[in-house]
């Protein structure tokens, strides 16, 4: 099978999305399948044997710190060229809308996945007089697929109260090889902890913008000296929260990769995710692989993934002290090692595989079911 992914980021940009289309593509070329992908041009045109198409990408001017396609035309002729027997456009909003549009007009079967809650984050940038706009437009391209997936049981009640068709929940997968305790080291924890190897040391991974909330950690730094804090990641917030932090324990570090951030999970404490706006946080199944227990907000997806005071705790986004008085409770250790333990536990049988054959068993419903009509379609196109 002929499989076509249009995407709004992809390699070498390092998020959730990225992670799961990777492990995935990995999947579907074992399993004799052609893959195709098209993205923003940044430099990568290769990926474990399938072809990158770059589009040439922009920076907004709202979100200076990476960079988009817009939709062009000539997302028609890559389609036309490669003539998938499946396309799956993921996250669609720039250049995926072009897959969408194009993917419908030349009549392949089509897949779309949400992934990222922009309506939501329009609030952080004040824009939230465009909320409503959003939803239509997101909901216009996604109506268009024959098909569509979210990351969450929570997301996927929440799309279905804004109308939006033919819904299924993504399995989630994480990599329980190269995410586990045994990578634990010595010199990586003095890094991240700026050398007080002996405080108790609260991770956050991922995207450094205003819609993480990353600022509340501060406070649990002022209220007690037995913590320090590594943020591993970058984004348009960066130099903003390096001054919020200034005079405090924590470390930037800018994205790690690999091995660098398996040993960086394991090498800490507690994961602190502080974000109410995630539509499930890949980072927070990467942490309690590490065998790190969670500090989330209680939020829907965060609720499907934590148990809280097993694998975690969760506080009250609604109440102001609430985050720092949760993170204190780890100043009891014994608490901390129990729910590291069962944090591992919980998740120590996961991997990629299922996620990746749910989505290909939809890919081959998709083309086979249709596979007739398409064939007569698209040489009417040509």
């Amino acid at each position: 099978m002929k499989i076509l992914l249009i995407t709004e980021t992809f390699l070498p940009s390092t998020d959730g999305v990225v992670t799961r289309l990777t492990n995935s593509i990995r999947y579907f070329i074992k399993a004799g399948h052609q893959v195709q992908i098209i993205a923003p041009d940044l430099g990568v045109y290769e990926f474990e044997g399938a072809k990158v198409i770059g589009v040439k990408a922009r920076r907004l001017f709202f979100y200076r710190s990476k960079l988009f396609a817009f939709p062009t035309p000539k997302v028609k002729k890559m389609i036309r060229d490669f003539d998938p027997d499946v396309m799956h456009v993921v996250n669609p909003a720039l250049i995926g809308a072009a897959g969408i549009y194009y993917g419908k007009r030349l009549n392949y079967p089509l897949l779309a996945s949400f992934h990222t809650q922009v309506p939501k984050y329009a609030d952080y940038y004040h824009l939230s007089i465009f909320k409503g706009l959003l939803w239509w437009y997101f909901r216009k391209l996604h109506n268009n697929a024959d098909l569509n997936l979210c990351t969450s049981q929570v997301v996927h009640k929440e799309l279905v109260e804004q109308n939006f068709k033919n819904l299924h929940v993504w399995k989630r997968g994480v990599d329980t090889s190269l995410f586990h305790p045994r990578n634990f080291h010595k010199k990586m924890r003095e890094t991240l902890s700026g050398g007080h190897t002996d405080k108790k040391l609260l991770l956050y991974v991922g995207r450094l913008a205003p819609e993480k909330e990353i600022e509340k950690i501060k406070h649990v730094l002022e209220a007690s000296s037995e913590f320090v804090l590594a943020i591993v990641g970058d984004g348009p917030h960066r130099s903003s929260l390096e001054r919020h932090f200034a005079g405090t324990n924590t470390v930037f570090t800018g994205f790690l990769h690999g091995q660098a951030l398996a040993e960086a999970y394991a090498s800490s404490d507690v994961f602190v995710f502080p974000s109410t706006t995630e539509t499930l946080g890949l980072v927070i199944t990467e942490a309690m692989a590490s065998g790190l227990p969670i500090v989330a907000a209680k939020s829907g997806p965060t609720c499907e993934q934590i148990s809280d005071g097993q694998t975690g705790l969760l506080y009250d986004p609604n109440r102001k002290e609430d985050f720092t008085t949760t993170i204190l409770q780890f100043e009891d250790e014994t608490l901390r090692k129990r729910l590291a333990k069962r944090a591992r536990e919980e998740i120590a049988e996961m991997g990629w595989d299922e996620q990746s054959k749910q989505v290909l068993n939809f890919y081959l419903q998709l083309a086979g079911k249709k596979n007739n009509s398409y064939q007569v379609s698209k040489k009417q196109n040509k």
